[in-house]
């Protein structure tokens, strides 16, 4: 029951990081006027495209998540493995998207409003701790 909960749990968080950054990767002008990135006025161009390659590499390795929640659901003997994946590939993601913004805003480059760094720290933070649970989670079967 518990993993059937986390794996519920896990494919709509999961979902809701890939379909934001698969909007972000297809179409950056209606990612912005959805709130998904930060609008023109509020950043600069370097940020701008840096945050479009971000969400074109995360199309490759943010489906891994959903993907580890869909297994927990069906209880697959793979699971726990793409689950590691998965945990990493999140808590890699949070830790390096944060590096990058805190290293641009020391450099004066504008990364976006006052809501959007509150935003990004709620984001950021949920990725961090969802990819350490799932790592958590997908450790104790393997130990």
């Amino acid at each position: 029951m518990a993993l059937t909960a986390t794996g519920i749990v896990f494919v709509l968080l999961g979902l809701f990081f890939f379909l934001g950054q698969f909007i972000s990767a297809i179409d950056f002008s209606l990612a912005q006027q959805l709130g998904l990135q930060e609008k023109d006025a509020d950043t600069e161009r370097l940020y701008r495209r840096l945050e479009l390659n971000t969400a074109r590499w995360d199309l490759l390795v943010l489906w891994t998540f959903p993907a580890a929640g869909g297994l927990m659901l069906i209880d697959h003997a793979w699971w726990p493995y793409l689950a590691l994946v998965a945990g990493g590939v999140y808590v890699d993601t949070a830790g390096r998207e944060t590096a990058k913004i805190l290293g641009l805003r020391r450099q004066g480059v504008r990364t976006g409003s006052a809501r959007d760094a509150r935003i990004f720290i709620c984001f950021m933070g949920l990725m961090l701790l969802s990819g350490l649970w799932c790592i958590g989670l997908a450790l104790a079967p393997l130990i």
